[in-house]
């Protein structure tokens, strides 16, 4: 493996030759007597990552090079070196894009390298952590939202709309619909871009967790509270706090909820100081919140609090229209992490796709095609490369047949029922491969299962 390449510049030779000694067993040293042939070095070698540079030097001095040098290679990592009566010039050149200073005269080598490696790192880090939240917010930003239909081209200009301003906002759909994408897309397009965007799952937590979760907790609030611990709108402060599924939060919590929304304070759980917060709440729900208010299971005063704004997602069966362009998005996508050559689904397979109810939607899509990139071993996916279930629905193109419109006149939520039903007992009522199947949460599962009980 190739050294990492760097740059030693000192007027002096016998400074340059004790450093390139003391640091050549780590790095490749290239030496330079002055500024303007340390700017022809990183001209011509790209692969310089770091330049070491004392200040006071005659001709072009380390600052004057410092500031050159960066406008060349803008990732250059500099540290400069300074006598003890130049130390504030060097805390200015700081300022300048330098990335560390050293006192001259350097007399522990070890330091030198230490200082050389560490801000090496330094800089890699910084480099790493902007990617990823460039990638972080490519993912979640608007942009990368699929769907042309008008349903879709509606929703997209809600959610520009809601971003403007600080009001909060309330996302209803069906599960799977991309309820927290818009909420990080309603997050990155804000004012508030630069704070937190937290998430809670409210269905996942109990009462008395989701309480701690959201306020946090003063030590020894109850038997587990060890230590104190901050909620979840202490860690948005500034940002955007959303709230997953808000209909299953219990009557004891909206209370205190809509306290925060009214008063924009909060207690931690076993506390009695105020602590206040600066947020922007989002919440969202797969249920009728509507009919909740109205049957008394949830608070109408709370329910107006949190639709200040709405944000419909149609179900992905209302927009059959975008069901092609979301397979080729995740053919892309699963061809690339899994490392196979672009596949392209046949007309018979896409009309078979198209013509689904998809009653997991979109998660439930992307499942189905990642099954089918991992699966399939040609680069052209056909009938026998669909999912099981799509094969053997009342609404999929058997070979053969003559292609026909979607069937929406049917008893949805029958067929819905006896799918899951059915994948339930192919795969001998495991619960968590048979909602993997069906490309829904575990806790969707057990929810309609509960609701078919009743």
């Amino acid at each position: 493996m190739a050294k990492v390449k760097i740059l030693i510049v000192d007027d002096e030779a016998a400074i340059r030759t004790v450093m390139a000694r003391a640091l050549g067993g780590k790095y490749d040293c290239l030496v330079a007597s002055g500024g303007d042939e340390a700017l022809k070095l990183l001209a011509s070698d790209p692969d310089i990552r770091l330049m070491l540079s004392d200040i006071r030097m005659p001709g072009m001095d380390g600052v004057e090079l410092l500031k050159k040098a960066k406008a060349l290679n803008p990732a250059l990592v500099c540290i400069l070196l300074t006598a003890y009566g130049t130390v504030e010039l060097a805390v200015e050149a700081m300022k300048d894009g330098a990335d560390d200073f050293l006192t001259k005269p350097i007399t522990d080598l070890d330091q030198l390298e230490l200082r050389v490696e560490r801000a090496l790192k330094t800089v890699k880090l910084e480099a790493e952590v902007k990617e990823l939240k460039t990638r972080l917010e490519e993912k979640y930003s608007l942009e990368n939202f699929t769907g042309s239909s008008e349903v879709m081209q509606k929703v997209y200009a809600r959610i520009r709309q809601a971003a403007k301003s600080n009001a909060n906002v309330l996302i209803e759909g069906p599960s799977g619909t991309g309820k927290e994408l818009v909420a990080q897309a309603l997050h990155n397009l804000s004012a508030r871009s630069k704070g937190p965007f937290v998430a809670v799952e409210c269905a996942a937590l109990s009462s008395t967790l989701l309480e701690s979760e959201l306020f946090g907790h003063e030590k020894g609030a109850f038997t587990d509270a060890i230590k104190e611990r901050q909620g979840r709108f202490e860690l948005a402060d500034g940002g955007t706090l959303f709230l997953d599924e808000i209909g299953d939060i219990d009557a004891s919590t909206q209370v205190k909820l809509l306290r925060v929304l009214e008063t924009r304070t909060f207690q931690r759980v076993g506390g009695s100081k105020d602590i206040k917060t600066d947020i922007r709440i989002v919440a969202a729900t797969n249920r009728d919140l509507r009919k909740y208010v109205e049957e008394g299971k949830f608070r109408e005063d709370l329910y107006y609090r949190l639709n200040v704004i709405d944000i419909h997602l149609p179900a992905l069966k209302d927009r059959p229209g975008d069901i092609a362009l979301l397979v080729n998005r995740f053919l892309k996508e699963f061809c690339r992490e899994n490392g196979v050559k672009p596949k392209s689904v046949d007309p018979e397979a896409m009309r078979a796709l198209e013509n689904y109810d998809w009653p997991g939607n979109v998660r439930e899509l992307r499942n189905a095609v990642e099954k089918m990139v991992v699966l399939s071993e040609g680069d052209r996916l056909g009938m026998d490369d669909l999912p099981y279930e799509l094969t053997r629905s009342r609404n999929a193109v058997s070979p053969g047949a003559p292609v026909m419109p979607p069937v929406r006149g049917v008893n949805i939520k029958e067929m819905e029922k006896a799918k899951i039903l059915s994948t339930l007992e192919r795969f001998h009522y495991n619960k968590t491969r048979a909602a993997e199947e069906l490309g829904i949460s575990r806790r969707t599962l057990h929810r309609k299962l509960n609701e078919w009980k009743s």
